[in-house]
């Protein structure tokens, strides 16, 4: 059943998201289903699309297929706050690639914006993307896992984020008395939320290794404005003293 009409596995943040600004598109052109396709393995010979496939890739047509949805953020530099509205379509694409690792991959529409990356779902059921170098790097554990981490970003768009100038890493590091949020948290992304200060860590949308760790901060009101601000006075008081000694 598709996920607007059944969106159990969701929290109520992530249901919200869609109620407000979640859709269903129709299929934008007739499609070959996957069980009629033929594809070059690991090993580059032509083979039937194995069922596991079948299985991942129309189970995201018949769960996700056509969904819409928006999310708000926003960002501050040079002391400025910007606003913006990002729209998401979850459509299949014609790309199939088998994994050197194990499994399958297939890519999708994603983030409508013009974006170096393509879109990817392994058959292990995380999400992905690729940056041109054929590898798969993984941005979620899972497609419920990433419209969780959407709907977070969409609730703390109204508070304030960290300036875009400055590494958010450390800081970030040193901010405790947060609660993880492990719906929308795996392996490559970690969210931490209080009522007054959230903290996104993801690993680099890059083939580049190592994946480098980075941070976003949002705080709100008097009370995480100021956690924020200690934690940064502590990071750069630990990066003077490694400096110091190193």
């Amino acid at each position: 059943m598709h996920i607007l009409d059944d969106p159990t596995g969701l929290s109520a943040r992530a249901i919200g998201l869609l109620e407000r600004t979640g859709r269903r598109d129709s299929p934008q052109a007739p499609r070959l289903s996957t069980e009629f396709l033929r594809l070059r393995d690991h090993l580059g010979q032509l083979t039937p699309a194995p069922m596991t496939l079948v299985i991942h890739r129309e189970g995201f047509e018949q769960r996700y297929g056509g969904l819409r949805y928006q999310v708000r953020s926003s960002y501050t530099v040079h002391g400025e706050r910007h606003d913006r509205l990002r729209d998401w379509h979850y459509d299949l694409g014609q790309d199939v690639w088998a994994d050197r690792a194990h499994g399958w991959y297939f890519d999708w529409f994603g983030e409508r914006v013009s974006s170096p990356v393509r879109y990817l779902v392994h058959t292990d059921g995380r999400v992905g993307v690729t940056d041109g170098g054929g590898t798969f790097l993984e941005i979620a554990p899972s497609l419920p896992a990433l419209i969780e981490s959407h709907a977070l970003t969409d609730m703390v768009s109204t508070w304030d984020r960290a300036t875009a100038e400055v590494d958010s890493r450390a800081p970030a590091e040193q901010l405790d008395g947060l609660t993880n949020v492990p719906e929308a948290s795996g392996r490559t992304i970690r969210w931490r939320l209080s009522d007054n200060v959230a903290v996104q860590e993801f690993r680099n949308w890059s083939s580049e290794e190592p994946r480098r760790w980075r941070a976003f901060i949002w705080s709100r009101g008097q009370a995480g404005r100021r956690q924020v601000e200690e934690a940064a006075v502590q990071a750069a008081a630990m990066q003077q003293t490694t400096t110091g000694t190193g």
